[in-house]
């Protein structure tokens, strides 16, 4: 609701709101401790005001608004109700017919949606609550927690399809609370109210024009929302709590670091792409925008440059007269990358581009507060990264410190069949595991055995065109991404991703249900090439083709693989451990898989410490933390 700094109500969105006598008297009395000089002070007569309209935006003439909008959610009826970072979508979360009807509206056939819960009593009847729990979800940040589901919650299986985990959160204004309180259920779906890859909506207006072919009904205010800020989500994993987007209730903190850049220096970082967010560093500190998102929309990109010159303004930061350093990702054609040299250009600015994995590294040694000389050994695990040879990295051993980096082991390079369309379509790499053990005639003949080609986009068609595509195909991967989306279709877990790390977090779902059993046999071979170690994942996928053709259960097949995963990523560190490097970093979208970092502990069996950062994403929300310090260390290094 901010507007500029001080923190005073003239600055802030309430100024529209003069206040009434009775207000005004309170605010000036010194003994009144709740409403002296709150800020925020309002009443009824002050305002601001809350009413109904339906979908084309006619007031419903009603006493209770909000009463009577917790009566239509009962009734069945999709809401849009404006927050105060954004608008929130709300309805049942356990009636099947009321979630798959938002799920076609939105154009979200997959992916999971969080839950409001009135209160902790509430919140234990849909998930297994601990001490530690309570205390993330109460505490006043509010954020989305992701904890494991209780079998008999009175949820809809279509919350969050094929998942173990729940996003729970608890009210965090007194409107959702007073609207809970009326749900029959006392839960409700409240997610983003935002068009399918968009940002999520702000004013009135925009909401009404943008959400009226998904909401029934909208509950609205008439406060302005001034900084669009999502809710944060975070997760305990092996008893750590990782950050994966970092919104409301933790930006714009900054982090203090143990790199000082001096009072004139300026570093501005861009992120990557998905799920991103810019940070500066100034002095001893970074500060991170909130969650911006994918960055290959472009409303998406304007906000990253809003957000990240309100900071500027904030701090009171003249770019024209700091000495200005820009840093992005090392891939040549994101966006945020074009974006980053424009800036360059405009204010006349060295560069840093940063390869994706030492950024996602550097940006858990922010977090974790390590010096700038200290070296580490990153194990850095997600998706897609940009690597220096060109190829697509994803599963990564390297030393690292801020000024430099040494990539000391991967995962073994597979053929990436038809680029980014191998992403969307994980059959893909299914065709080319089975290629690579067996050679294409032979994978053409497993792969319509196993009917896998339903998972293709034009199907049995299809599959001739991946025969010859793979004696054509340039594009290598060592994405650790890539190959359990390839587990994931083979064992029939998940074969068509529609949001991002849908097939890999669904296979971890499935891995869960036999994690107290013994692992099978899941040969991760580690060989030596040119001085790297090379984790070798062939066998391990032959041995998981093996156990399914077998009738082995599946739960068991996936946990198996990932824990053998984790194993062999820990036995590389040790491997490469050297003499005064005492501390293993983890990072990367992969980084929260419960089962393959059991497997890296089991595997270091306190040998090297195994550290996660807490307060900056593992995935790409924290790449420009790092960034920015590598940026910083570099470009001292190079003046």
């Amino acid at each position: 609701m901010m507007y500029d700094t001080p923190w005073d109500r003239e600055n802030t969105a309430m100024r529209d709101f003069p206040l009434c006598e009775e207000c005004l008297k309170e605010y000036n009395d010194p003994d009144n401790i709740r409403r002296f000089h709150a800020q925020g002070i309002s009443c009824k007569i002050c305002g601001p005001k809350i009413w109904l309209t339906d979908k084309e935006g006619n007031r419903i003439d009603i006493d209770d608004p909000v009463r009577e909008a917790a009566k239509l959610i009962n009734e069945g009826y999709i809401i849009a109700v404006k927050g105060i970072g954004g608008f929130h979508i709300a309805c049942l979360a356990s009636n099947d017919d009321v979630v798959l009807r938002l799920r076609l509206r939105k154009k979200r056939p997959e992916k999971p949606f969080a839950v409001m819960c009135l209160d902790i009593d509430t919140a234990s009847k849909l998930a297994y609550l601990d001490d530690y729990s309570i205390k993330i979800l109460k505490s006043p940040q509010k954020p989305i927690l992701l904890v494991r589901k209780r079998e008999d919650a009175p949820l809809s299986r279509y919350v969050a399809p094929g998942l173990e985990h729940v996003g729970i959160f608890l009210p965090y204004t007194p409107l959702h609370y007073l609207l809970l309180s009326e749900v029959k259920d006392k839960f409700a779906i409240m997610t983003s109210g935002n068009v399918h890859g968009k940002p999520m909506c702000i004013s009135n207006e925009e909401a009404l024009s943008k959400l009226k072919d998904i909401v029934d009904y909208f509950l609205l205010h008439n406060r302005e929302i001034v900084n669009r800020v999502d809710d944060s989500v975070v997760r305990i994993s092996n008893r750590r709590v990782i950050m994966l987007r970092r919104g409301r209730g933790y930006a714009p903190y900054w982090i203090r670091t143990r790199v000082n850049i001096g009072e004139d220096r300026v570093v501005i970082a861009f992120g990557a792409l998905l799920q991103n967010t810019a940070a500066i560093m100034f002095e001893d500190k970074i500060v991170m925008t909130q969650y911006i998102g994918d960055c290959d929309d472009v409303d998406s990109l304007e906000d990253l440059e809003k957000y990240l010159h309100r900071i500027l303004r904030m701090l009171k930061i003249e770019l024209s007269s700091s000495s200005l350093v820009i840093a992005c990702d090392l891939h040549p054609s994101y966006d945020t990358t074009i974006l980053a040299e424009n800036y360059s250009e405009k204010y006349n600015a060295p560069l840093i581009r940063v390869q994706h994995h030492w950024a996602h590294i550097a940006s858990a040694m922010v977090d974790l507060g390590f010096r700038e000389n200290d070296t580490v050994i990153g194990i850095a695990i997600d998706g897609v990264g940009y690597g220096d040879d060109g190829n697509i990295w994803g599963c990564e051993i390297m030393y690292v410190n801020y000024s430099s980096y040494q990539r000391i082991g991967h995962l073994r390079y597979v053929k990436m069949l038809g680029g980014d369309q191998a992403t969307l379509y994980p059959a893909r790499m299914v065709f080319s595991y089975l290629s690579e053990i067996y050679g294409p005639d032979e994978a053409y003949k497993i792969f319509n055995k196993l009917k896998l080609y339903r998972y293709l986009k034009y199907g049995q068609d299809e599959v001739e065109i991946l025969r010859t595509l793979y004696y054509r195909e340039k594009t290598l991967t060592s994405s650790l991404g890539r190959f359990l989306d390839a587990i994931a279709t083979l064992l029939e877990v998940c074969g068509l991703r529609t949001y991002e790390g849908e097939p890999a977090m669904k296979l971890e779902a499935v891995g869960l249900k036999s994690v107290n059993k013994d692992p099978l046999d899941i040969d991760f071979k580690l060989i030596e090439v040119d001085g790297k170690i090379i984790i070798d994942q062939l066998e391990a996928f032959r041995q998981a083709l093996e156990y399914y053709l077998n009738g082995i259960d599946i739960s068991r097949i996936a946990f198996s693989v990932q824990y053998n995963l984790g194993r062999a990523l820990g036995e590389a560190a040790l491997r490469a451990r050297k003499r005064g490097i005492e501390d293993l970093v983890l990072s990367g979208g992969a980084a929260v898989n419960e089962i393959i970092m059991r497997g890296i502990e089991d595997a270091l069996n306190d040998k090297l410490r195994l550290k996660i950062p807490s307060r900056v994403p593992v995935n790409d929300g924290g790449i420009s933390a790092g960034q920015a310090i590598i940026a910083a260390c570099v470009s001292s290094t190079r003046h």
